[in-house]
């Protein structure tokens, strides 16, 4: 799989957590899944900077989502 991909699924799954932590919270429940997806988008993100340390910054991630987004579609 490319490392574009694997960066932007790993912020994806990180960003989906989101809302199952503030559900658990609102419900009194332990954040169980929201600790899972945390963790596996943080591996995914980690394992891609470590692989290529200087291509990926904050500056080029939309350009990066734009590409894998282009990709998926055609």
């Amino acid at each position: 799989m490319d490392n574009d991909i694997i960066l932007v699924f790993g912020v994806i799954i990180g960003v989906l957590a989101i809302p199952s932590l503030i559900s658990a919270f609102s419900a009194g429940r332990s954040p169980r899944a929201a600790t899972v997806l945390f963790m596996v988008g943080g591996a995914m993100v980690s394992w891609v900077i470590i692989q290529q340390p200087n291509t990926y910054s904050v500056e080029n991630f939309p350009d990066v989502f734009v590409k894998v987004v282009a990709k998926i579609i055609r």
